[in-house]
């Protein structure tokens, strides 16, 4: 049998034993923390990297509004762009800058009176449809329209978008090339009172930020929330909103929300009643 002296010795190796495993346990408890630790650390930058992409990229798709450019629900427009200058004599003088947006016949004339409305028709492929341009509210807009309308500009060019998701229900017309680029060969400022909405029935210009108005409208078929960042300058008749009616009835091509009318709609001639 053991003597007591090594009764005690084993009992301390069998201590030591088990301090020794309690501390390889503890250890190992650590480093298994430590590493779940820098997954969640590595997680949440992933997440706010994630977070602030998407946020970027919210951005980009936010304004579903009608824009002067190939993608036509990426460039939302600024507001507070500058009201047109005035003539002496108090009447608006419309500045109406040469780009390379498109050629046109000439430019219109600066000097613009900016009272009044004026009637108009659209005739397209899929039926007239009358506008109502407002001169007074939106001059440079009104006399940018007329202009091109009396030059020929708009006949044969297509209305090269359509939207139907829930808060952007609009037909956009205007661009000769037919892919959002395109415009008249100038640009001019955008006319805002700050309290714009676009009702059904709202005539209203598009652009690719403040100042880029040109030659591309847009036509409101059913209520739309947009911010207040395209000039107002009409309002459509009860039978053009029916035949707007009926070209949104027949979809959009492939099945989409945004994209070509399924059936292709072309401006024919715009006629002004002056």
């Amino acid at each position: 049998m053991p003597t007591n002296k090594q009764a005690r010795e084993a009992a301390q190796r069998r201590l030591q034993r088990q301090l020794e495993r309690r501390a390889q346990l503890a250890r190992k408890r650590h480093r298994n923390l430590l590493a779940g630790l820098s997954v969640l650390a590595v997680l949440a930058i992933v997440g706010a990297i994630f977070a602030i992409t998407s946020v970027a990229g919210d951005d980009d798709d936010v304004t579903a509004a009608p824009a002067t450019s190939s993608a036509p629900s990426s460039d939302p427009a600024a507001t507070g762009a500058a009201a047109p200058s005035t003539n002496a004599d108090g009447t608006v003088a419309c500045t109406f800058t040469v780009d390379d947006s498109g050629t046109s016949a000439g430019t219109p004339s600066p000097n613009v009176p900016g009272t009044g409305t004026v009637a108009a028709t659209m005739t397209t492929s899929a039926g007239d449809i009358g506008l109502t341009l407002d001169q007074a509210n939106a001059p440079c807009a009104a006399a940018s329209f007329v202009h091109l309308a009396t030059t020929g500009f708009f006949n044969g060019t297509p209305c090269h978008r359509e939207t139907a998701s829930e808060g952007l229900k609009v037909l956009q017309c205007g661009d000769p090339t037919g892919t959002g680029t395109g415009g008249p060969g100038y640009s001019f400022p955008t006319q805002l009172a700050g309290t714009e909405t676009y009702g059904r029935g709202t005539l209203a210009m598009a652009n690719a930020g403040a100042g880029t108005d040109g030659s591309q409208f847009f036509l409101v078929y059913a209520d739309s929330q947009l911010p207040p960042s395209y000039t107002v300058f009409g309002t459509i008749d009860e039978a053009g909103l029916g035949v707007l009616d009926a070209i949104a009835a027949k979809g959009i091509e492939g099945g989409a929300t945004d994209g070509a009318p399924a059936e292709p709609v072309t401006i024919t001639t715009v006629t002004v009643q002056q």
